[in-house]
């Protein structure tokens, strides 16, 4: 039916990858492409179809233009770094292709990510009649799904949004990150934030937890509140929303090491001089750390992520929680891939669904709770990430 042309070679794109695979009758032909072809190349090996790999750095538009003429498809499925947003971006347009990306942009020199960058693209894409699909992973990406069905199906206004996010998993490391180490820890160290009554506000990193008790035999876990993207995007798209909130858990092991990194400087994002040369303490951090890819066979446990709302339904009070939960080693099995990347990946695979079949495709910049939720929760189901919805008691995250 279409191809598609796949930038990244992460553990996010090894799922994405994997996911279009086993669709043909949309994903006809697949092309995986890398600054590094080998890993594109490790990934095909993994496949029972076989796909093309290429070789591109996502930082150079003229040799991301080549590339898209030359292999002409008919969508570039961003799983690269959010600091290649743009570029990617910018090829998509000048070669006439639609885009879709898991992650915001976000400058290489400064630990800021927001949708103001990718927002301003908008009459671009739109002039253009072109397609950009922002976010569509988990979070962000299936709670802004999540968020939108909510409100078609149970509530007449949301007030209160939490979006919580537990994964109870053990890779038994020292010490390791579940996705791309420099883009996990510039998140968990950056100032929290959150939105109340038309405005944000501010928090010192991972200063404000709760006790939240999770479905699926997890339990209690407690919950850090911290600033995520897909926040900006809902309260400007549900302005009724008079509070919205992410939550994390971390592990004490985790936080511990963190905060030992960080008093010594390694989550710094400044150059040094080291031996005569500049090196980001951060990516040199990066490259002792495990492969995130590596963790798969590794990983056991759960995760959970979802959306838990509070708000009025013919103006009666309504509380209702609709989540995931994610088994780690079936995933691996599935896959070869642990659960945060599954996570990630099937989303992306079902936005390309989505823009491919004409479902959710219109001229312009999207976020998904912009698009009628339904086929995307459909497809959900089906593909991987079945979720469940039940009212709660209001109580269940206090403050």
């Amino acid at each position: 039916m279409a191809k598609v042309l796949i930038i990244g070679a992460g553990g996010v794109s090894g799922v994405v990858v994997h996911k279009c695979a086993q669709l043909p009758e949309v994903f006809s032909e697949i092309v995986l492409a890398s600054r590094t072809e080998s890993k594109c190349k490790t990934i095909a090996a993994q496949l029972n179809r076989p796909i093309k790999t290429a070789q591109v750095d996502a930082d150079n538009v003229p040799q991301l233009v080549a590339l898209i003429k030359a292999e002409k498809p008919d969508l570039v499925i961003n799983v690269a770094l959010p600091y290649q947003d743009l570029t990617i971006m910018d090829a998509c347009l000048e070669t006439g292709v639609d885009y879709l990306d898991t992650a915001n942009y976000e400058p290489l020199d400064t630990a800021k990510f927001e949708y103001s960058w990718q927002w301003a693209y908008q009459d671009k894409f739109k002039d253009a009649g072109l397609t950009a699909l922002l976010g569509s992973g988990f979070d962000p990406g299936v709670t802004n799904v999540y968020t939108a069905y909510l409100k078609k199906h149970y509530f007449d206004e949301i007030h209160y949004l939490d979006i919580i996010d537990c994964n109870a998993g053990d890779h038994g490391l020292p010490f390791a990150t579940n996705f791309n180490p420099e883009i996990n820890i510039r998140e968990v160290t950056a100032n929290g934030r959150y939105w109340e009554n038309g405005n944000w506000v501010e928090t010192a990193p991972l200063s404000i937890n709760r006790v939240f008790d999770f479905p699926a035999e997890i339990g209690p876990k407690k919950i850090y509140m911290m600033y995520h993207e897909e926040l900006e995007s809902l309260v400007k798209h549900f302005p009724e929303i008079k509070r919205a909130r992410f939550w994390m858990t971390f592990s004490d092991n985790y936080l511990k090491h963190l905060e030992v990194l960080g008093n010594v400087g390694m989550t710094g994002i400044e150059p040094v001089m080291f031996e005569g040369r500049e090196i980001v303490p951060l990516q040199f951090l990066k490259a002792l750390l495990p492969d995130p890819a590596s963790l798969g066979p590794l990983t056991k446990g759960k995760t959970c992520i979802g959306c838990f709302a509070q708000g009025i339904k013919d103006g009666k009070p309504m509380a209702m929680f609709v989540y995931n939960v994610c088994d780690h080693q079936e995933c691996y099995r599935e896959v070869k891939s642990q659960a945060i990347s599954y996570t990630t990946g099937v989303p992306a695979m079902i936005g390309a669904k989505m823009i491919l079949e004409g479902k959710w495709k219109k001229p312009g910049v999207w976020n998904m709770e912009q698009y009628d939720p339904d086929p995307f929760m459909e497809d959900l189901n089906k593909y991987g990430l079945p979720w469940q919805v039940v009212e709660v008691d209001p109580s269940a995250i206090e403050g």
